[in-house]
């Protein structure tokens, strides 16, 4: 259901959201080799359709850099567009099947740790990426997280690129609009309420285009390019406008080709969107709970409409979510109004929409990157231990140098490792007391779960005994014991009577278990 009651929050949140979305709409298309309107197309079917159906309050959806790779080479591969649409619905279409199958209840298995460090990674590599564009070097196209970009450069050499072709207008533009964000959200938000329902960035937008119209009209030298601008494709007419949209071709839809690339889209979009549903519900400041399946079945109808009148494939995308969250977005409304917006720009103002530098939107996600990546966040996670640090800094890193998705295994397979450490270490308590007759006795008590990857260290401990010793060990605590650890105690019955240690096995009383089997039951 939509919800009229945080308008006041929502519409400028919405307004914010769009002005964000657009040119990552527009960069997105261009990375895929797929026409400008198809990233647009994505990004208002991803805020109305999607919107409509998903249970995620604060969530944005629209074409994610992620799939970019993906989309162009399925796009040459295929060897025709409307052929790749194709694949697009038949995506959706699983993707709508797999909320129905329950499969989204995967994403509620991933670490905190691992979430926060996609929080934190994409903070940071938001501000690498838009530190070139607020210089006025656009070579790489906006919204693109991976380290390795389409023209051979990395994150790292395009900053140094972009410091030999500093753009001075561009550079004059970002930095007075970091200041006003900075000085909006520290200090004049909490003098009066007016500057509560004015978004910062909308002011920094109307900004960039004054300093455009004043440096055209007094200083040339400073006047940005028009690839320094957003670059909205532009309609003569609403028949031109309606000729922009693409309908896919369903002759090959058959073909293992096509039904790979929708596979393949399916299982990516799902990973992302879900992977950013966790994440999002992480920064949402009313810890709302997104129903992961129904999600699914939402990102699904969105890919199977965006593909049929010829867009590229949505998932939810954590910048957009985020900046609606860090915007004062408080229902689904506010993604509403970014989708309506977006197809309203389009078909009435898209000469405006041009007007706008990169450089101002680039100071907008700078500011949104140093709000995911605060260095309180990493101070927090520190104080948590190595445990939660160590997949917390890895995931960064990965993300960092390869990319969303890879950076995310790496940093599950991290903290997979961990816990496995930790369960191993934690299997049971030895201590060492003295006997009634003088004679060491020693206490193993097992812990509440003991599962196979404990055999190894209980069979060290046992191993390690001296001779002539008691020993009992305590399974009363515990709740599983993996047979194979059973087999490591019977075992060690023999060895026992071979080193003279008097063995006892302290097990749950008979009457313990029929009371236990009774509360079971």
């Amino acid at each position: 259901m939509i919800s009229l009651k945080e308008f006041k929050h929502d519409l400028p949140s919405g307004l914010v959201v769009f002005l964000v979305a657009v040119p990552l709409c527009l960069g997105i298309a261009m990375a895929s080799g797929a026409p400008l309107f198809a990233g647009i197309i994505a990004g208002f079917v991803g805020g109305i359709v999607v919107t409509l159906i998903s249970g995620s309050q604060l969530g944005v959806s629209g074409p994610a850099a992620g799939l970019a790779v993906i989309v162009l080479q399925a796009i040459q591969s295929l060897g025709s567009y409307e052929v790749f649409l194709a694949a697009v619905v038949v995506g959706g279409a699983i993707q709508f099947a797999l909320g129905f199958l329950r499969a989204g209840s995967i994403g509620y298995y991933f670490p905190v740790s691992v979430i926060k460090g996609m929080l934190a990674g994409i903070g940071v590599i938001i501000i690498l990426k838009q530190i070139p564009h607020a210089f006025g070097y656009d070579a790489d196209y906006e919204g693109d997280l991976n380290f390795m970009q389409p023209d051979g450069n990395t994150t790292f050499s395009e900053l140094f690129r972009a410091v030999e072709f500093i753009t001075p207008g561009a550079v004059i533009i970002s930095l007075l609009s970091l200041v006003i964000l900075i000085l909006w959200d520290q200090v004049l938000t909490k003098k009066h309420k007016i500057f509560q329902l004015i978004q910062g960035p909308l002011v920094v937008v109307v900004l960039g285009i004054l300093l455009q119209q004043f440096f055209l009209a007094n200083y040339p030298q400073f006047v940005l390019a028009a690839n320094h601008m957003v670059e909205l494709p532009e309609a003569e007419s609403f028949s031109g406008f309606l000729q922009q949209f693409t309908f896919p071709d369903f002759s090959r839809v058959f073909t293992y080709e096509v039904l790979f690339t929708a596979g393949t889209i399916a299982i990516v979009a799902s990973l992302e969107t879900l992977l950013c549903l966790e994440a999002t519900d992480k920064l949402d400041p009313y810890k709302r709970i997104s129903p992961a399946n129904r999600e699914l079945v939402a990102q699904g109808v969105g890919n199977m409409v965006s593909g049929l009148i010829g867009g590229l494939p949505v998932t939810q995308v954590i910048v957009r979510s985020s900046a609606n969250i860090q915007s004062g977005g408080k229902t689904k409304l506010s993604s509403l109004i970014h989708g309506l917006l977006i197809l309203g720009s389009v078909i009435f103002i898209p000469g405006l929409l041009n007007m706008i530098p990169l450089a101002s939107l680039a100071a907008i996600l700078i500011v949104v990157g140093y709000k995911l990546a605060k260095p309180a966040l990493f101070m927090s996670m520190y104080r948590k231990g190595y445990s939660q640090f160590l997949p917390f800094v890895i995931t960064i890193v990965a993300i960092v140098f390869t990319d969303l998705l890879t950076g995310i295994g790496i940093g599950m397979a991290v903290a997979i490792i961990i816990l496995l450490r930790n369960h191993y270490k934690v299997s049971h308590y030895l201590y060492k007391d003295k006997a009634p007759a003088g004679k060491e006795k020693y206490y193993m008590i097992l812990a509440e779960e003991i599962s196979f990857l404990n055999k190894g260290e209980i069979m060290q401990t046992l191993r390690k005994l001296p001779e002539n010793v008691d020993l009992e060990i305590d399974v009363s605590k515990s709740a599983y014991i993996d047979p194979d650890v059973h087999e490591v105690i019977d075992d060690f019955k023999e060895t026992a009577k071979r080193k003279n240690i008097n063995l006892t096995v302290k097990e749950v009383a008979d009457t313990e278990k029929i009371k236990d089997e009774k509360m079971i039951l």
